[in-house]
């Protein structure tokens, strides 16, 4: 059988709440209590929605604030199942854990750390009883392994909230094991410790990364099967990560490490007004040259050699690296001119820049060396793909993306991984009434293994077939949750889903692939996106990783419309899912 899938996911509700009461619950601590109606199940523009919803210690709800002070203007479109960020240019967001969730008294409790900036913590130190508050969230709750030996809770002041709740409400019967670091002593909490608990309490200043790193490794290491929860500043974990996956060598089941907020670095005052004076030009396109020179370190292997062994010379790293010649030193200079390794110069060696040390997170180098970086290398011919009307990755590579994952496990894993996150989106479909008199679904593309998991959450059972011939057995078969349920040789079945098969498929190929779906089935559901994600920070750029990777930009409700046309097909109905993402639903012509 497969591990257990470590999130349970919950629907994605927009709710409206208003302030009770506020509390200070220390001098660096301020608890906002928050209670109204649609904390219950209720209605809204015809809609039903459940009652709020957030079992999990460390829960996520997204709450919606507005620089304008227009939060109504801000607010996402709530879908039947699900939300649709729409653009909002003063839309703020920020992320918070339920301190505590009393549904018997209709309250929900959030705490808000006291440093005196950031668009949260300024709202809750203006909050006065009758204010209201829109959030969204949380879509997932942590799923702790059953059986466990012993807990550690790490994490700065921001995860007091997760920890106090985690001792208050103690989803596991094991000891816990507490590191917390403060600004200052003020900001220490009364906590629900029992017998067998420690506690470690570190002044150290917020984001404090070496401070962290020192108080993790100095703590004891139980004995026994244990889960390390962590949550931060989001550089300071970095090197306890890497203390906890390659020291102590905890598997990643094991661990859960968040970076619950990020550190701006503040610039010099002369920097700073070389910004500005900037800002008044011409806006500037950056160089290429840092990503090239980051992402040469990392297949080099030089950020994990500096990782390992601090304090290494030049020449060192060069041996250890495989690298000849005079490569190194032209190398260093500008690792070192862009924050990857310092030390150059100074005769201590080379150590980790905080560039390196966010380089060392598995999610930051695959900006660098991922799938999304080929992508973007393939780029480099999109003049000659724009004239040719094909694909840049075709003219890269001499392929289609498609015929070069069907041959390649590892390329094509990366591209389930991208489709992990679909699994929160997937409630709409599996609450719609097709599936009612299913009894075997087909599925094929990378998000199948989301498919699988909504299914399952949704207590639908139909029998599941992979077709294997677009989803290699190898990646899907440590994916999904109930393998005795499959059937790998694919037949016919009363319904096929196809999730982001067509993301990395030409037009040709994508039509090749709705014909042979109706040699399978007479209902097909296509899950793709069809525009960007109204959320994130690169919305503009979709479009043309889209075109990179298939000579076609996002395609829309249209565009899908006529490559089911062109097979065989007609569209039924589109499902929004939220985030840019939708299921069409095709019926047989």
């Amino acid at each position: 059988m497969a591990a257990q899938r470590a999130y349970t996911t919950h629907p994605l509700v927009l709710r409206r709440v208003t302030v009770r009461r506020v509390e200070e619950v220390t001098p660096r601590m301020r608890r906002v209590v928050l209670g109204g109606e649609d904390l219950a199940a209720f209605t809204r523009d015809g809609i039903d929605h459940p009652g709020f919803a957030a079992p999990g210690f460390d829960d996520h709800i997204k709450l919606i604030l507005a620089s304008d002070g227009d939060v109504r203007a801000a607010l996402p479109a709530q879908l039947p199942h699900g939300i649709e960020w729409t653009p909002a240019e003063h839309r703020l967001t920020r992320d918070y854990t339920p301190r505590r969730v009393d549904h018997r008294a209709g309250e929900l409790h959030l705490d808000f750390v006291v440093h005196g900036e950031g668009p949260a913590e300024t709202w809750s130190a203006s909050a006065r009883e009758g204010d209201e508050l829109w959030f969204v969230g949380p879509k997932s709750s942590l799923r702790l392994p059953e059986r466990l030996d012993w807990i550690l809770l790490v994490g700065d002041e921001t995860a007091l909230p997760a920890i106090g709740r985690f001792l208050d409400e103690r989803p596991l019967d094991a000891p816990a094991h507490v590191l917390v670091t403060v600004s200052d002593d003020a900001a220490r909490q009364e906590l629900a410790l029992r017998d067998g608990d420690t506690i470690t309490w570190v002044v150290a200043e917020p984001g404090d990364a070496a401070a962290l790193d020192a108080a993790v490794r100095a703590l004891p290491s139980p004995e026994g099967e244990g889960f390390v929860w962590a949550a931060a500043e989001s550089r300071a974990l970095l090197p306890v990560r890497r203390y906890l996956q390659r020291e102590r060598k905890l598997p990643k089941d094991r661990v859960n490490i968040t970076g619950y907020w990020h550190r701006e670095e503040a610039a010099a005052p002369e920097a700073q007004g070389t910004a500005d004076a900037a800002a008044q030009g011409p806006a500037e396109i950056p160089s290429p040259l840092p990503w090239l020179v980051a992402r040469a370190a990392l297949q080099l292997g030089v950020v994990d050699a500096v990782a390992d062994t601090p304090g290494l010379s030049a020449d060192a790293l060069a041996a250890r690296v495989g690298v000849t010649g005079p490569g190194i030193g032209v190398l260093l200079p500008l690792l070192a001119a862009y924050d990857v390794v310092v030390g150059a110069d100074d005769g201590a060696g080379l150590r980790l820049g905080p560039v390196g040390e966010e380089l060392t997170d598995d999610h930051e180098r695959e900006e660098y060396t991922g799938h999304e970086a080929e992508l973007l290398l393939a780029l480099a011919h999109l003049a000659p793909a724009l004239r040719d009307g094909t694909s840049p990755w075709r003219l890269a590579s001499g392929a289609t993306l498609h015929g070069t994952v069907t041959h390649d496990a590892d390329r094509y894993g990366e591209l389930v991984e991208e489709c992990e996150q679909l699994v929160f989106l997937l409630t709409g479909l599996t609450a719609d009434p097709l599936w009612e008199n299913v009894g075997t679904c087909l599925l094929t593309g990378p998000g199948s293994a989301s498919v699988v998991a909504a299914l399952d959450d949704a207590g639908r059972r139909p029998r599941l077939r992979i077709a294997e011939e677009t989803t290699p057995a190898e990646v899907l078969r440590g994916q999904v949750t109930a393998p005795d349920r499959i059937d790998w040789t694919a037949g016919p079945a009363d319904v096929a889903v196809a999730a982001k098969a067509l993301a990395h498929r030409t037009d040709e190929e994508a039509a090749q692939l709705l014909t042979r779906l109706a040699e399978w089935t007479g209902t097909a559901v296509l899950v793709e996106a069809s525009r960007p994600d109204g959320l994130s920070p690169h919305a503009a750029e979709a479009a043309l990783h889209a075109y990179s990777a298939t000579g076609s930009p996002l395609r829309d409700s249209a565009a899908i419309a006529a490559l089911a046309e062109r097979s065989g097909w007609s569209v039924d109905r589109t499902i929004a899912l939220g985030w840019g993402t939708e299921a069409t639903v095709l019926r047989r012509a």
